[in-house]
């Protein structure tokens, strides 16, 4: 990073241990702002020039309301934390109204033809997406000891909004994680012969308060990266959780092979798991509780779905043909 204010905006945000897609999420907003605002630096701008670039990306760049929000949350840091100049509440700008999409839910027939054609280093933590409805983050960083085969449960901690939660596990899950495990092992056995290693990566303050955790094997990843790594925060090396790019790229590629022509990402098995649990009958607040949604209108957007076609309103053309 060639930019030193990005450079000490970095180094902020690691010491009060916001996480690195936050870190990167923040930083590409900053550098848009300065960028708009011609290179001047932030201290030399403030509520006007912050308005001016919230509505640009509204009216010109038409970004979605998630979008904007983000934004303004990234320059809010910086005035705040970083220049110690907040920014007032009442600030006057082109609010985005895109209209949400419904999402883009595939039927479980397209289900069990997609599965089969997904890399087999990557159909486990697949299967775990679609059968527990995790997101993406959630999945990779999980840990051995998040699952419980007892009571077939994976809990989930610091999710979005960083709420923690406990989902279902498929029984036919079982054996595999198991497996899976032994694997995380076999890495676990060979890490801790090597002198320079120091162990998995623990966020915030549970270094701390379990100062033995990070060479135990409970609190290592469930899908660890196949090599090791230099944690950039601590200069020490670790081994990481496997790569989500790599997830990402699988799945497009599975759907291709599936023949499957809707846009499938990472986040339709999500979407497919609220959806099919509906369908099956389950209660929209047990539903809401296993995707960890705080609004229950959010949980709502899939029996809108599930309302849309044979579903919902029988068709005229019904009648006559």
């Amino acid at each position: 990073m060639d930019s030193l204010f990005l450079t000490h905006v970095k180094e902020q945000m690691w010491t009060k241990r916001y996480a690195k897609r936050t870190t990167e999420s923040y930083l590409y907003w900053i550098k848009a702002f300065i960028l708009f605002n011609k290179k001047r630096h932030p201290q030399h701008c403030h509520n006007h020039e912050v308005e001016r670039f919230l509505s640009y990306l509204s009216n010109v760049m038409n970004v979605a309301p998630k979008t904007q929000a983000l934004a303004l949350n990234a320059l809010s840091f910086m005035y705040k934390q970083v220049l110690k100049n907040e920014l007032t509440l009442e600030l006057s700008f082109n609010k985005s109204h895109i209209q949400q999409k419904l999402p883009v839910v595939l039927t479980q027939q397209e289900i069990g033809a997609l599965l089969p054609q997904i890399d087999a280093n990557y159909a486990l933590i697949c299967q775990l997406m679609y059968g527990s409805g995790l997101r993406l983050m959630e999945a990779v960083r999980l840990r051995v000891q998040d699952i419980d085969f007892d009571h077939f449960t994976v809990r989930v901690w610091q999710g979005k909004g960083a709420k923690n939660r406990c989902v279902t596990l498929a029984k036919e899950l079982v054996g595999p994680l198991k497996m899976q495990i032994n694997t995380v092992n076999l890495y676990f056995d060979c890490d801790n012969k090597n002198p320079n290693y120091q162990g998995v990566y623990l966020p915030f303050a549970l270094s701390r308060k379990y100062p033995n955790a990070r060479k135990e094997l409970g609190w290592h990843y469930l899908f660890p990266s196949k090599k090791l790594s230099i944690d950039p925060e601590m200069n020490a090396l670790r081994r990481h959780h496997i790569n989500e790019t790599s997830i990402r790229k699988v799945v497009k590629v599975a759907a291709r092979r599936a023949n499957i022509t809707k846009n499938v990402t990472c986040h339709t098995l999500r979407h497919s798991f609220a959806t099919h649990l509906l369908q099956r009958g389950a209660d929209i607040r047990t539903v809401q509780e296993q995707l960890g949604h705080s609004d229950l209108r959010t949980t709502q957007i899939y029996t809108h779905v599930i309302e849309h076609g044979a579903n919902g309103v029988r068709s005229p053309l019904s009648d006559i043909l």
